[in-house]
């Protein structure tokens, strides 16, 4: 396959509507410019234990917000 993507991605409210695409969301939130808000993350939660501890870990800036 070849993609050929853009070139810079900009941070967006977007919503997670499953496990996997939910992960994906915060993978390319980490690689955008700006700040991107991720809604539903009980999808990421029920798969991924510790995701957001993980990324920080390794120099991500993500911050969990309660409403």
């Amino acid at each position: 396959a070849r993609v050929r993507g853009i070139g810079a991605l900009h941070g967006a409210d977007i919503t997670a509507t499953d496990l996997r695409a939910g992960a994906s969301l915060i993978v390319a939130g980490l690689m955008a410019e700006g700040v991107t808000n991720v809604r539903n993350i009980h999808f990421i939660d029920r798969g991924y234990e510790y995701l957001d501890r993980k990324f920080t870990a390794i120099g991500a800036k993500i911050e969990r917000k309660t409403k």
